[in-house]
């Protein structure tokens, strides 16, 4: 110090700040806001050393978990029996995890990881959206220390330490959306797909994979055991394992025998014709007010963001569209009307742009209406919203979840992300608004779509000893989908979705190859599409000599010859100034169909996108 001008303050600060500390970050050294002038000015001077580390990041390592040991039951031991076996002897087998919401399917697979780490391997647990990954990383953080968790909203670095981990082999259990399959991780002993029926597992995106056979492939390339797990498995899974492809898996009982939620359904039409114009039926205002007066919790959802669903012309019946895409845009509290397919902000019109009517109205209910519907209807409540609007910020789903669990606010609502998954013992009410709107869409996943929604948001309430109360609002409460979501039927909903896919030739019984044609004429583009359509038909001369579909079944010889091809616009016929035209092939022989692909170069064209097992038909 001696050498040092004792005016230099800065200089002397450092100095003392590493007599109490040896080592001092770089982060240190911004808190204290010494710059690295100051830092390399000592270091020239033979004062202090600069030494380079690496640090390895982890998003996720303030989470501290105390150890909790559970007693499994004989439903749950009988599960883990048979799939540890396989874990042990290095053998594939894929098994469905068919059980209730509650019935405890994240400790079968902790007892599985253990299983699977004892034995000197790794495992992969997939969750379908990030909303859902702090809760699973905190359960299994009770157990495990050698954990790791990818996900898209992570940085570039943080995903490059994470991956530095799993090469070192420091790193035994992974936890993430669907890109944590493509992890360096080696010696994989068991694979998760954790609420595998979920739409998130596959990439909307060129390459056009799902998740759930990519993990498939992968297990049986480690000889691994993999897990589907979910309380509604997609038809196509169940489907797998009622034919024996799959070995299927039964936790119907929930933990602790707690029971299943008493859910009633509230016919919309007739609170209407009673004057009730709210968005909220009088039997769910009434179990809200009672939940929050017994000092517990309440979960909405509503399957849509924004304020209103669209805006609409009284005069002449026109709604305000995307300029772009050609959907309705949706009206937001801050004044602005959004596309939610591409993102498009325009300012609301004054007057109808068709008509010039200045009588314009905003129809529809979003999650920010309701949000203002229910401080006007329960003032005191301290309500929480949850969607794509108010969750864009990095680790903002489990910041919120965490205040929600903490009892700071009474309700938290919002769109699908609130429906599954989470795992609150306070929560013991659940509202579900529009639970019938799928029905709408034109796909035929859209009552299995209806029929899983009600049953995984329905699943949230009464977790713990207090029996859960759910109401759900429909206005088209006659249909199966709606009457065995309120039932928590599996069962019974495949015993009536599965003949009407079979007789319509669908998933499970066919499989899909979609072709979707793009360009900026739309004429163009149409006539590509029925040029493809043609000459896929003429394909029908050129395969009947074809080894392999001659000794195809008659049924999937017809089905193949006749081509079960449908052809129209686009649901989203317009997207960023694109126009967008779709072929729908349905087979049972799918490597015919693959080579007429190969044969007329499709695969190769880039205004075609060729997607296998689509999930959406838009």
């Amino acid at each position: 110090m001696n050498n040092i001008d004792k005016r230099n303050k800065a200089k002397i600060r450092l100095l003392n700040l590493l007599k109490c500390k040896p080592e001092l970050s770089q982060i240190d050294l911004q808190n204290e806001s010494i710059s690295s002038a100051i830092v390399k000015s000592l270091r020239d001077m033979d004062l202090i050393e600069i030494e380079r580390r690496r640090v390895l990041r982890d998003s996720y390592g303030g989470i501290k978990a105390e150890k909790k040991f559970l007693n499994v039951t004989d439903e749950q031991r009988a599960a883990i029996d048979a799939v540890s076996e396989c874990i042990e002897s290095r053998r594939y087998q894929g098994f469905l995890l068919h059980g209730v919401t509650g019935s405890g399917k994240t400790q079968v697979y902790i007892e599985l990881t253990k299983y699977a780490r004892k034995s000197g391997r790794r495992a992969v647990i997939l969750v379908p959206e990030i909303s859902l990954t702090g809760q699973i990383v905190y359960e299994f953080k009770r157990h495990f220390k050698d954990i790791i968790v990818l996900h898209s909203r992570l940085s570039i670095d943080e995903r490059g330490d994470a991956f530095h981990k799993i090469r070192s082999g420091s790193v035994g259990v992974v936890i993430g959306a669907r890109s944590a399959l493509f992890t360096p991780i080696d010696n994989v002993g068991l694979f998760v797909i954790d609420e595998e029926q979920d739409y998130s597992y596959k990439q909307s995106e060129a390459p056009h994979y799902h998740a759930r056979v990519v993990a498939e492939q992968f297990a049986k390339f480690h000889n691994a055991a993999i897990v589907f797990g979910s309380a509604t498995p997609c038809l196509e899974t169940y489907y797998r394992a009622k034919t024996g492809e799959l070995t299927l898996l039964k936790l119907p009982h929930r933990i602790s025998d707690n029971q299943l939620p008493e859910v009633k359904c509230i016919d919309m039409r007739k609170e209407l014709k009673m004057g009730n114009r709210n968005v909220l039926s009088r039997a769910l205002l009434k179990l809200l007010q009672d939940t929050i007066d017994s000092n517990q919790q309440a979960i909405l959802l509503l399957n849509r963001r924004g304020y209103s669903t669209f805006v609409m012309c009284r005069e002449c019946g026109e709604v305000v569209k995307c300029r772009d895409c050609g959907m309705p845009m949706v009206y937001h509290s801050d004044v602005k009307l959004r596309c939610h397919h591409c993102d498009l902000e325009e300012v609301p019109p004054d007057i109808c742009p068709k008509c010039g009517s200045r009588y314009i109205k905003y129809f529809g209910s979003g999650t920010q209406r309701l949000e203002q519907a229910l401080k006007i209807a329960l003032p005191n409540a301290k309500i929480l919203r949850m969607d794509r609007d108010t969750t864009g910020k990095k680790f903002s789903h489990q910041k919120m979840l965490n205040m929600f669990k903490n009892r700071e606010y009474d309700i938290l609502f919002g769109t699908q992300m609130v429906a599954k998954g989470h795992d609150i013992e306070n929560v013991t009410a659940v509202g579900i608004l529009s639970a019938d709107s799928t029905l709408n869409i034109p796909d035929f996943r859209s009552s299995e779509q209806c029929f899983m929604l009600i049953t995984q948001a329905a699943g949230r309430a009464g977790r713990a000893n207090i029996k859960g109360k759910v109401i759900v609002q429909a206005y088209n409460p006659e249909h199966q989908a709606v009457i065995m979501g309120c039932k928590q039927d599996y069962d019974g909903f495949c015993n009536y979705e599965l003949p009407l896919r079979k007789e319509l030739f669908y998933p499970p019984y066919s499989r899909l190859v979609k072709l979707l044609f793009t360009g900026k004429s739309e004429e163009k583009v149409k006539a590509e599409a029925k040029a493809i359509a043609s000459a896929f038909n003429n394909y029908e001369l050129e395969i009947r000599t074809n080894d392999e579909l001659n000794n195809c079944s008659d049924e999937s010889k017809l089905r193949i010859l006749n081509s079960k091809l449908i052809m129209a616009p686009a649901i989203i016929s317009k997207y960023k100034d694109i126009y967008r035209f779709v072929i729908l092939i349905k087979t049972s022989n799918l490597p015919a169909v693959r080579r007429f692909i190969q044969k007329h170069n499709l695969h190769i064209r880039d205004d075609i996108t060729i997607d296998i097992d689509p999930v959406s038909m838009f």
